[in-house]
């Protein structure tokens, strides 16, 4: 098992014992993953980025969890491999933004 697969499967546990997969079918993870990807830019809003970063790291680093939280569970959920998914994309953005 990779990391990423052992953080999932941490995710996974910490959800089971909260009984949360009821609410957690693709739509409302998509809903919630924008969300917090929403409340991550408020940290950045009417600022410079290092103004931000200097002001609220530790809010962005909350935030960023919370996006890779949600985004793994969206996988876990979809039963979708990680690192394959990664791995293609970055190859398809290869092909589509050449060096």
């Amino acid at each position: 098992m990779n990391e990423i697969e052992a953080l999932t499967k941490k995710i996974d546990e910490f959800r089971e014992a909260r009984n949360w997969k009821q609410h957690h079918n693709p739509k409302d993870l998509a809903l919630s993953l924008s969300i917090e990807a929403a409340e991550l830019l408020e940290d950045f809003q009417w600022k410079s980025s290092e103004q931000a970063v200097e002001e609220n790291i530790e809010n962005i680093q909350e935030e960023i969890a919370d996006v890779l939280i949600y985004a793994l569970t969206m996988c876990s959920e979809l039963d979708l491999n990680v690192d394959k998914i990664v791995r293609d994309k970055i190859e398809k953005n290869g092909l589509k933004y050449p060096v």
